[in-house]
């Protein structure tokens, strides 16, 4: 592979890394910031920095048209990195709206997922992925149905793990990388290149959100790196691997449902800074780890519950490689 392919990757890293901390400023300026709810001052955080990861990726994934264009002499696969980039530009807007309402206010649920369904729509004009799975031919309800199904799943659910500095950059890390991965050895070098332009930008963006974290997230981050998980399954088409590792989520809706969806994954702050669960029933893999950690420990932080919840996922990863292997080689 010619070394010149990663400039985008790089250049979008920088972008990322750039941009953070200068929308970290102007976001406190403006007032858009939130109370970081497992600190005990309970400290102003500046939201919405998933800005900056947008932003990064975008010039990444230009970065690399244009390398493939006119250094490569290649069009392969434009249409599809065009449509990656329109359904995440739109996607991430969502988000940002829903960051600028407000997490207590945003957008309602009926005109979220409205919307989600609108950011599948480049995908299903080009016609993504392949109808026919386990020998079974889906027709035009792949395209019509199940796409807007999984864009708008992925996309809406991968903020149902949050809450705790550093959480949901390092969790986009882990599952991106993963799809990376095994969109290669599947011979989607080019999906795994525009994979790894959203993971470097996150861990620009993990530089300054990780615990004790200056910036927040947010839904424009959310929204775009689970679009993107769905959207690497269907062109890539990984789907049963993409289904897979998104495990910790499934298990995450199903334990938030017991609280109709409505009981957050915030743990109760100690005075010494240590966290406790909430509630006697756990409504979160969060509170499994708190309470897992602490027999363990005697005591969790913050941190304890990122790395807990990170461990799960690899371990996940790690199945999804073994069983699906034959796929992949």
């Amino acid at each position: 592979m010619d070394p010149v392919i990663f400039i985008g990757i790089i250049l979008g890293f920088l972008l990322t890394l750039l941009i953070t901390p200068i929308w970290i400023n102007r976001a406190k300026k403006v007032g858009l910031t939130g109370k970081d709810m497992h600190k005990t001052d309970k400290r102003e955080v500046a939201e919405a920095g998933g800005i900056s990861v947008l932003l990064g990726f975008t010039l990444g994934v230009l970065v690399y048209i244009f390398l493939k264009t006119f250094y490569f002499k290649s069009q392969d696969n434009l249409i599809e990195i065009f449509a990656i980039l329109t359904s995440i530009l739109i996607v991430g807007t969502i988000g940002l709206i829903d960051d600028l309402l407000g997490w207590k206010i945003g957008l309602n649920k009926k005109t979220r997922l409205a919307l989600l369904v609108f950011a599948s729509i480049p995908l299903i004009v080009i016609n993504a992925g392949e109808s026919t799975m386990m020998g079974v031919s889906f027709g035009l309800f792949y395209p019509m149905v199940l796409i807007p199904l999984g864009i708008v799943a992925t996309s809406s659910t991968f903020n149902f793990i949050a809450g705790y500095n550093g959480l949901e950059a390092s969790q986009g890390i882990l599952l991106l990388s993963a799809l990376s991965v095994a969109a290669w050895l599947t011979g989607s070098a080019w999906l795994s290149i525009i994979l790894l332009t959203m993971v470097a930008c996150i861990i620009g963006f993990y530089l300054f959100n990780k615990c004790p974290g200056d910036v927040f997230p947010g839904d424009v981050f959310t929204y775009s790196v689970g679009a993107l998980i769905g959207i690497a399954a269907i062109l890539g088409n990984i789907e049963k691997f993409a289904v897979f590792i998104f495990i910790p989520y499934i298990l995450e809706v199903i334990l938030k449902s017991r609280g109709k969806l409505k009981v957050q994954s915030f743990a109760k702050v100690n005075d010494d800074g240590t966290l406790e669960k909430p509630k006697k029933k756990f409504y979160g893999i969060e509170h499994v780890a708190i309470s897992i950690i602490k027999k363990i420990k005697g005591s969790v932080r913050e941190n304890d519950v990122v790395v807990a919840v990170n461990l799960f996922q690899l371990l996940i990863i790690a199945l999804a490689f073994t069983i699906f292997r034959g796929s992949f080689f």
